[in-house]
């Protein structure tokens, strides 16, 4: 009622003084807040508060392994670099002659060499590399778990398999040990846990003071020029890293030669340790090949990407779908949808996006080529896998 005694039915319209007036119903009282909170705020705060940012929490979610990996030169300083030792060989050329151009002597006999792997499911792999070395290992040493380093229970694939290996029965130390099957568990904890049982497989294949150890995965293969040179040559290296030319998929897609893990040691009993990680600064270039996923079956390729020790990279579900894997192998594209890690910007961005194909199997694995129907799969122009049926 006004002070001329009519009445006035006009509704205010300041929001903000009904909120706080108390004057509106409940559901009109919140959305009054609302508009409350952004009066006054300009048009560039709330394009930023309301399409900025979500979009940046999104694409963290989405990309946040890649937004990482891209920035790695700003928080993490790249590692010592290795001394690089230049690697000779040629078929004319006497042993006596390659020692002499390493700067070593020559043996009056051959060490023993020892070969010891952790075997997850690589039958393809491990027949290839010890096709490779056959002629001059003393003795294959292999363990396999019923467990992957991520927990989950699989079958002894090499026993299942074993009946293909009876070229190097006479040779083979073949272990099992069972899996501890704790959830949740660092994956890497699990590995350790593996290759310390290696070191008493090893013990018990027979290994002795200046034996040569090859330290490495399945899938990074010395040739086997390279070793017979370590056998051979006197005063080489108590430790020596190996680089190999690094490969993914198959031989097609040739990736980098900064492979370095892979690794030859002169045994100590009760020092040398079965282990994959950075053992010294040396690294005899040219030594090899490491083909990581080089798998016959998608199927191969879906167990390990939830089996090994990087499964966190595995953060939807559909990067395990058969024919989105298969399109990645063929492209030489990166399965996780990751950018390779590198610790300079130059790096990064030079070896962004897909692996380029090359047509190039000159040095290849013998066997590899000697067999090439069987293992047609791992050459140039044959991305595509077979089928299981």
């Amino acid at each position: 009622m006004g002070p001329d005694g009519y009445s006035s039915s006009k509704k205010t319209d300041d929001i903000c003084a009904e909120v706080c007036g108390q004057q509106a119903t409940r559901g009109r009282l919140n959305l009054s807040r609302l508009f409350c909170m952004l009066r006054g705020v300009d048009l560039k705060t709330f394009i930023f508060l309301f399409v900025i940012v979500p979009l940046g929490i999104v694409g963290i979610y989405f990309h946040g392994p890649t937004l990482s990996a891209f920035f790695r030169p700003l928080w993490q300083s790249p590692p010592k670099p290795m001394v690089n030792i230049p690697h000779y060989y040629h078929p004319n050329v006497s042993m006596e002659n390659l020692c002499k151009l390493h700067g070593w002597g020559i043996r009056e006999f051959p060490r023993r060499v020892f070969d010891a792997v952790l075997f997850n499911n690589e039958v393809d792999m491990v027949t290839i590399r010890w096709k490779e070395l056959y002629p001059l290992i003393t003795q294959f040493v292999l363990l396999e778990s019923n467990s992957t380093f991520t927990g989950l229970a699989k079958p002894y694939f090499f026993a299942i398999s074993r009946d293909q290996f009876k070229f190097v029965e006479p040779r083979l130390t073949y272990g099992t040990i069972g899996g501890r099957f704790k959830k949740g568990e660092n994956p890497f904890v699990e590995e350790a846990y593996q290759r310390v049982a290696l070191d008493h497989l090893l013990r018990i294949a027979g290994i002795q003071d200046d034996d040569l150890l090859i330290m490495s995965d399945v899938d990074e293969i010395p040739s086997a020029h390279t070793i017979n040179l370590l056998r051979w040559c006197d005063d080489i290296p108590l430790k020596l890293h190996l680089q190999l030319r690094n490969y993914m998929y198959s031989f097609e897609f040739l990736w980098d030669h900064k492979s370095w893990r892979a690794s030859v040691h002169r045994y100590r009993m009760g020092k040398t340790r079965y282990a994959h990680y950075r053992h010294t600064d040396l690294l005899l270039s040219d030594s090899g090949w490491h083909c990581s996923f080089c798998f016959r079956h998608i199927s191969e390729f879906v167990f390990k990407m939830k089996a090994y020790s990087h499964y966190d990279r595995v953060r939807f579900s559909h990067y395990l779908n058969p024919k989105r894997i298969q399109d990645i192998i063929c492209k030489g594209a990166d399965l996780y949808d990751m950018i390779h890690e590198y610790h300079t910007f130059k790096e990064i961005i030079g070896n962004m996006g897909p692996i380029p194909h090359s047509y190039s199997a000159v040095n290849l694995p013998s066997y590899l080529l000697e067999n090439a129907d069987k293992y047609k799969y791992l050459l140039p122009g044959n991305c595509r896998r077979e089928s299981e049926c």
